[in-house]
């Protein structure tokens, strides 16, 4: 805060380096907001609504890299079917991706040849 006051016009400061000192703090605080602040909320928000999307038989990847079939939804559990007769319970937040429709038909057909 002493620095304002440094540059204060009653100090003998010259008005405009506090203008100018302002507008590059402002600025700086503009680009952390839009550079790091606001991607992350929205990559927030995109989890939750996967999160809350999460159905039955839904292809999925957990945080870990494992792949498989939700068998099971709970209120902060998932079951995954990973192999056969394999299942394990997870939290819903080790969801890290839902395998998307087209990826699936496209490794069927993959292994059909």
């Amino acid at each position: 805060m002493n620095f304002l006051f440094a540059m204060s016009p009653t100090q003998g400061g010259d008005p405009t380096s506090l203008f100018t000192t302002v507008l590059t703090f402002g600025s700086v605080i503009l680009i952390f907001y839009f550079m790091i602040l606001r991607p992350q909320k929205k990559r927030e928000d995109e989890h939750k609504k996967l999160m809350e999307s999460l159905k039955q038989g839904d292809k999925i990847v957990l945080s870990s890299g494992i792949h498989g079939t939700v068998s099971g939804v709970e209120a902060d559990v998932i079951v995954v079917q990973i192999a056969d007769n394999v299942r394990v319970r997870v939290n819903r937040v080790a969801v890290a991706n839902i395998v998307p429709k087209a990826e699936k038909s496209e490794k069927s057909e993959k292994s059909e040849k």
